[in-house]
């Protein structure tokens, strides 16, 4: 992806969250160079809290990629202790027809949340008894605290208000449906280096080609920019 295209991506979600009542925290208007000054940025870096753009390396943006905001992110110790910051809590943003690819998770657990907009189409599909993809599997999802039983490839509707509740191994892959769509994300500790399994072999971040300078750094240039 081009830089200058993320970076009119950043605007436009900004904007657009801004417009259903949240507001990004102060780091999130950070420029680079603010971002490399600041001496308590260090648990920032350290759970890759930010912005997250994605073309998961397909270099069709528009058909399959996702905005994502880290708010906050907990330890995996915190995690695996059972006590602490053992959370975590993203804004996501999918655009009409824009694929998430299916995918799931070893050890993370979600609800998505339709924050406001269009209708958030979500296909899901179980595992075997290992965990990997099943085309055959069905599984019963919570839906706002209510079960649903889904059938192999059954896409459910979440209207703004609905979510749905995904555990390690329920595969998933979702877009807008009929318009773009705000979503919330609360889960236990994520890490997107590791803990996202893709049904094809993609990858999790895009390839930047660095036609401008970057309005705001993502998750993925801190090994680059902070050092």
């Amino acid at each position: 992806m081009k830089r200058s295209r993320i970076n009119d991506i950043m605007a436009e979600a900004d904007q657009m969250i801004r417009r259903f009542g949240f507001v990004l925290p102060p780091f999130a208007t950070w420029t680079p160079d603010q971002f490399r000054a600041q001496a308590g940025a260090g648990r920032i870096v350290e759970a890759r809290m930010g912005w997250d753009i994605t073309d998961y390396g397909q270099g069709r943006f528009d058909q399959m990629g996702l905005f994502l905001f880290t708010l906050r992110n907990g330890r995996l110790t915190d995690l695996q202790r059972g006590g602490g910051m053992a959370y975590a809590e993203k804004l996501l943003i999918s655009r009409r027809d824009q694929l998430s690819p299916m995918h799931t998770h070893v050890l993370k657990a979600e609800d998505i949340i339709n924050r406001g907009g269009a209708t958030l189409a979500v296909q899901l599909y179980g595992s075997d008894r290992f965990g990997r993809f099943d085309a055959d599997a069905g599984g019963t999802v919570l839906c706002d605290g209510v079960p649903r039983t889904f059938t192999p490839g059954e896409v459910i509707a979440l209207a703004p208000g609905e979510s749905v509740t995904l555990m390690p191994g329920d595969w998933h892959a979702f877009w807008g449906e009929g318009g773009d769509v705000l979503i919330g994300e609360v889960s236990t500790v994520n890490d997107d280096l590791t803990d996202n399994i893709f049904r094809e072999p993609i990858g999790r971040f895009a390839e930047i080609d660095e036609d401008v300078a970057p309005r705001h750094l993502l998750v993925s240039d801190y090994d680059r920019w902070t050092g």
